[in-house]
């Protein structure tokens, strides 16, 4: 078995190997032909369909990373966030990040498994009040809610998925767990995204994104969209971010001569809570703008993650201080110090802002799945690497 100083140098090394490409990837296909982003209910049946295959192409496919333990293409794309959690969350480059990972997916539907649709995003407003009862969760789609032992799905596409990696980046197999949670869908309610437009810089209308809106999916579905790195195994995530990921587009539109070119926020987080802290860029150690209660904004400050009794472990499971099925570590999933990816100077050091401000020069790290490219060349989701445009239902 490796030592940590040795894992450490290897992971260096990968993040240096990956240097060697840039946004010159994306410049033999310039963006010609504006690809549509639309929301899953304005897909047709059979690009619904599509999709859905698609998405499983991709966990049937073997892996090409040679990351010790992938087994599969879905796991190679979840690595990115698996391996870097601490830097692409309550940090400057959360929204870019995740505006190229939702590209990286989409590249790979289209390019490995034939996807010739239109990429969807979950329009969540339209289904607060009413989560269970959303077309996302027929048996045909996307399965429902965790029903099964340790809240395992077992219905859908994805109910015997074989997921694998941990907070700690072992390949552990495990379940899709989902939670479903009526109460967190709130957070995507159109009076939440109104106070995030109003907002007039990007530090401001990022931290409201992310501590809103953000929260909405991630919480409504709980289980393992709740878990801050392995969210990505469940194959709603991309749907959840290409959602939010519309929503700060529409904030960039708003004042494009501007927001175009603005970003800004510490490039590493400085966590003396979770997941804020005092030096974190959020006052008192807590989400901005709600009460310091210790709990996820706008829920009960009962010490637990969104809405769920707080049993001192992973959202309404047991009590054994962990996630089900991984070992009790006495730890909420991705603390720092438990195994949190993205914190070392493997990642600070390659970021390329002289500092721990984020700039338009930062570089995204996309495990080799794709180039690392800088967050100026995801800003317009109209250029070249992105080449869409999300349209309203």
């Amino acid at each position: 078995m490796k030592s940590l100083p040795q894992k450490i140098v290897i992971l260096a090394a990968l993040v240096s190997a990956a240097l060697a490409y840039s946004s010159e990837y994306f410049s033999a296909s310039a963006c010609t032909k504006v690809r549509q982003r639309v929301p899953w209910t304005s897909l047709t049946k059979e690009e619904k369909k599509s999709y859905i295959q698609a998405d499983l192409c991709l966990m049937k496919a073997p892996s090409k990373l040679g990351i010790p333990g992938a087994v599969t293409r879905w796991d190679d794309i979840q690595w990115p966030h698996v391996v870097q959690t601490a830097s692409v969350h309550f940090v400057g480059a959360f929204l870019p990040f995740h505006r190229y990972y939702m590209t990286a997916h989409e590249r790979l539907i289209r390019d490995e498994c034939g996807y010739t649709g239109r990429y969807p995003y979950w329009d969540e407003p339209a289904d607060i009040g009413k989560l269970a009862q959303s077309e996302l969760w027929s048996d045909e789609y996307f399965g429902g809610d965790g029903t099964g032992p340790g809240g395992c799905i077992e219905t859908g596409p994805f109910a015997n998925l074989t997921l694998r990696w941990t907070q700690d980046k072992r390949s552990v197999p495990h379940c899709l767990v989902r939670r479903f949670n009526e109460l967190a869908l709130t957070l995507a309610s159109n009076a939440s995204r109104e106070r995030c437009n109003a907002l007039d810089n990007f530090v401001d209308a990022w931290n409201c994104l992310e501590t809103g809106p953000h929260g909405s999916g991630h919480g409504a579905v709980g289980g393992l969209m709740s878990d801050p790195t392995l969210s990505p195994g469940d194959p709603i995530f991309y749907l959840h971010h290409s959602w939010l990921d519309k929503l700060w587009w529409e904030w960039q539109k708003g004042n494009s001569s501007k927001r175009l070119s603005d970003v800004g926020g510490l490039n590493t987080p400085s966590f003396g809570s979770f997941p804020g802290g005092p030096s974190s860029g959020f006052p008192n150690g807590t989400f901005p703008g709600f009460p310091g209660n210790g709990s996820f904004p706008g829920f009960p400050g009962n010490g637990s993650f969104p809405g769920f009794p707080g049993n001192g472990s992973f959202p309404g499971l047991p009590g054994n201080g962990s996630f089900p099925g991984f070992p009790g570590n006495g730890s909420f999933p991705g603390i720092p110090g438990f195994g949190l990816g993205g914190g070392g100077p493997e990642f600070s050091e390659y970021f390329g802002d002289n500092g721990n401000w984020t700039t338009l020069n930062h570089r995204l790290y996309m495990a080799e799945i794709f180039p690392n490219i800088t967050i100026g060349d995801v800003m317009n989701v109209n250029g070249d690497v992105v080449c869409s445009e999300y349209l309203n239902a």
